[in-house]
């Protein structure tokens, strides 16, 4: 599928072995729901599992992180479940009723997802709280304070900054 045709801007998946961060292209089959991106993500190797980054129509994104049989999830604004099957998925997948039309652009999901890697919840939902910055402008920036903001960036055709 071409990127233009189904809203996706970034697919990626990120994990870190004994030789440091990896990065590689998710397929948009991959995308279909929540459940299917957590299979995909399983084939990669990881000390700590593995997270798939996927931002869409410079509206929002998702972090799906898996270690072994836990699925952990952060839907960076729960009104995009309205018009979006990944981010439905998210929203089904964590438990959550289904936004209504006057529901408020907040996140839903894991703060504390990434926490054990070294970015503090609070540290995370001030990145969601920056409306100057575009999902993958976001993603960027979990990416290097991840470790592995050169390689996503390169990766996705992204100009660090």
């Amino acid at each position: 599928m071409d990127v233009e045709d189904d809203g996706i801007d970034i697919a990626v998946a990120a994990f870190r072995d004994a030789a440091g961060w990896h990065v590689e292209d998710l397929t948009h089959d991959h995308l279909i729901d929540i459940e299917t991106l957590a299979d995909a993500l399983r084939r990669f190797p990881g000390e700590n599992g593995a997270l798939g980054m996927v931002a869409i129509d410079e509206d929002f994104f998702v972090l799906v992180r898996v270690e072994g049989a836990v699925t952990r999830v952060l839907l960076s604004d729960i009104t995009a479940a309205d018009d979006w099957d990944i981010a439905s998925s998210a929203v089904e997948h964590l438990g959550l009723p289904q936004p209504e039309d006057d529901d408020d652009v907040v996140p839903a999901g894991r703060l504390d997802l990434l926490s054990d890697l070294g970015i503090a919840p609070a540290e995370l939902g001030d990145l969601l709280d920056d409306d100057e910055l575009y999902p993958d402008e976001m993603l960027s920036d979990v990416a290097r304070l991840l470790g592995f903001g050169e390689q996503f960036d390169a990766l996705v055709g992204l100009t660090s900054a």
